[in-house]
């Protein structure tokens, strides 16, 4: 099986709306969080008395793709200055944890598994020479200690083995020799099969544990992708087989599964944690890199133009630790939490709403996204994704013109100094697709690129339609966007300090309290589109891109027992209690309260 590479930071310049995106992050909470958070500012990782674990790699694992896709000065020096303090305090042995030897067997090396991994980001993104032979150092401990008997797998770094292979692929390409396979055997020996956890997938339990957990079972859906070929082992697609079951126990209209720390079951006021999100888009990244299969670039669109942007504020400088389909209030429960087993604050927006680790792994989501727009293989270029970006790659400059997903247009402008094939991937939902104005067949579009300048225009319709969702209700789809019908809200301001860590404006909590009705149920099938394009904030919940208008009425909803800001799985009745009116709904990942799921009453 022959795998699409991708480009790094230094190849892609995003453009567009994916620029305003990555620079309102950078201006937020991503840009700044070293300055503000203790977990980062003052970690053991760079010399601190702070969280000395899994919380700068993850920082870091987003926060240098985005410095260097933005080419900012300032924050690759921040990148430096933290990659050089952790770089000093490696072992001569190699290990480089901020963990004394005499307590390494108690240490739970996921943390290593994860610095791993953001060494290996930031050498492609960087260039670095120092870090292949560090890398080599860690994973060559790694290994001694793990063969040796010193240390085994437990927790979380027996849940996510897999991750270990991003830098040990690397590894394996620059060295070759045989203790990487060795290792890559060791890992998955002593790292969990998620295949044992089916049947617990089936019927939530509403417990805490690692099986059921969704982080890692959004990370692992890459494991065979990133460990076969390490392994020698046959690729079996089994990421589709487990996301079938996943799917039909657990799945949202977002394509995402329903996880308030672990798996949650089918219902829309169920939370989705935002590091199930970036890790799940990360994943789908892998697997179609991997394989080449369409369906997983067409499930990782979704996850980033819905899932992303919803549970992010508009200027990214709060986040919710979990989410919901259909999201009324953003308001803390006084009783238990109306989830699984995460707290009554973990759907606010804020710092750290729930657990830190979402605050410090949010920050990969778009950067990685935007880093698989374009692939390469052999002399073939591949446009995975329709996202405005500039490509160049050694005498090739493509120019990509786009406001995909919210108008199906793109033009390509291609200066190159040599031949070589262009493939762009076609969305399988296009209708009347169009090429340089001519119609064509809805499949991938193939372009033999002469040396000199070439234009390339592509168009396509996408119709709003419904989509069945279990419990007897519809969600509005259209392309890869989700709509729904929005809740208007006014913001309750928290600062406050806890813990030692400081709530403070503009990254202190907030309550959205609705303040226009929710309780709706489509009342005919007509959809009409507008189009507007995107603005300044892409995910804007006033000035949406795109919108859909449907007829609708008003029903006796209920709210969920004995929650006062937490409507019903499904309503209480469907008999109309006011007359069809005209209602417009907005992408999903521009509306903050929403309504998604709701009955069709002419059915």
């Amino acid at each position: 099986m022959k795998q699409w590479s991708f480009y790094t930071a230094k190849e892609i310049r995003p453009q567009g709306w994916l620029l305003r995106q990555l620079e309102i992050q950078a201006r937020g909470l991503s840009g700044h969080l070293h300055k503000v958070w203790p977990d980062i500012r003052d970690s053991a990782w760079i010399g601190g008395k702070r969280e000395g674990w899994e919380r700068v790699p993850y920082w870091l694992d987003g926060f240098i793709p985005l410095a260097f896709l933005l080419r900012d000065k300032e924050m690759i020096a921040v990148v430096k200055k933290n990659v050089d303090a952790i770089l000093a305090a490696q072992q001569p042995d190699g290990w480089i944890c901020p963990c004394p030897e005499n307590k390494r067997s108690r240490y739970d090396t996921w943390a290593v598994q994860l610095i791993s991994k953001t060494l290996t980001v930031y050498y492609e993104c960087s260039g670095d020479s120092r870090i292949p032979q560090v890398l080599y150092r860690v994973l060559k401990n790694y290994y001694d200690l793990l063969s040796g008997g010193k240390i085994r797998l437990f927790r979380w770094a027996q849940s996510r083995w897999f991750e270990t292979f991003i830098a040990l692929d690397f590894l394996y390409d620059t060295y070759g020799e045989d203790w990487i396979k060795d290792l890559a055997r060791i890992l998955k020996q002593q790292g969990y099969d998620y295949r044992r956890a089916v049947e617990a997938w089936k019927k939530p339990r509403h417990v805490w544990l690692r099986k059921t957990h969704i982080v890692n079972i959004a990370m692992m859906l890459k494991s065979e992708a990133v460990s076969c070929g390490l392994l020698a082992e046959p690729y079996t697609d089994l990421a589709e087989t487990l996301r079938t079951v996943l799917d039909r126990y657990n799945g949202t209209a977002f394509e995402g599964f329903t996880g308030d720390e672990v798996l949650s079951g089918i219902d829309p006021t169920r939370g989705t944690e935002l590091c199930a999100v970036v890790e799940q888009m990360y994943s789908y990244e892998r697997l179609f890199a991997c394989t080449g299969d369409r369906k997983w670039a067409e499930r990782l669109e979704v996850l980033a133009f819905n899932a992303l942007p919803a549970t992010l504020s508009e200027d990214m400088w709060t986040h919710q630790y979990v989410q919901m389909v259909n999201q009324i209030a953003c308001k803390r429960t006084m009783l238990m939490a109306p989830f699984s087993t995460n707290g009554p604050r973990a759907h606010l927006f804020g710092l750290e709403p729930n657990f830190g680790c979402c605050t410090a792994n949010f920050s990969q989501g778009w950067p990685k996204f935007a880093l698989s727009a374009f692939m390469h293989r052999d002399d073939t270029i591949l446009n995975a994704v329709m996202l405005p970006c500039e490509l160049r790659d050694n005498g090739i400059l493509i120019r990509l013109e786009t406001d995909y997903p919210f108008r199906n247009t793109t033009r390509y402008t291609v200066d190159a100094d040599r031949a070589f094939t262009l493939e762009v991937r076609i969305p399988s939902f296009a209708e009347n697709l169009k090429i340089d104005g001519v119609p064509a067949p809805a499949e991938n579009a193939r372009f033999a690129i002469a040396p000199g300048h070439t234009e390339i225009s592509i168009s396509f319709d996408v119709s709003p339609a419904f989509a069945a969702r279990p419990n007897g209700l519809s969600a509005v789809r259209m392309g890869s966007l989700l709509f729904s019908v929005p809740v208007e809200y006014d913001k309750k301001m928290y600062e406050y300090v806890r813990r030692g860590v400081e709530r403070k404006y503009p990254y202190c909590d907030y309550e959205f309290l609705p303040k226009t009705p929710w309780n709706y149920a489509f009342a005919a099938p007509a959809l009409t589109v507008e189009r507007s394009g995107s603005g300044e904030i892409p995910f804007s919940q006033a000035s949406p891109p795109v919108t859909v208008t449907a007829q609708m009425q008003r029903i006796p909803w209920g709210l969920k027992f004995p929650y006062r800001s937490v409507c019903r799985k499904t309503p209480k009745s469907g008999a109309p209690v006011g007359p069809e009116q005209t209602v417009t709904l907005i992408p999903y990942g521009c509306a903050k309260l929403r309504m998604t799921e709701m009955p069709q009453l002419y059915r």
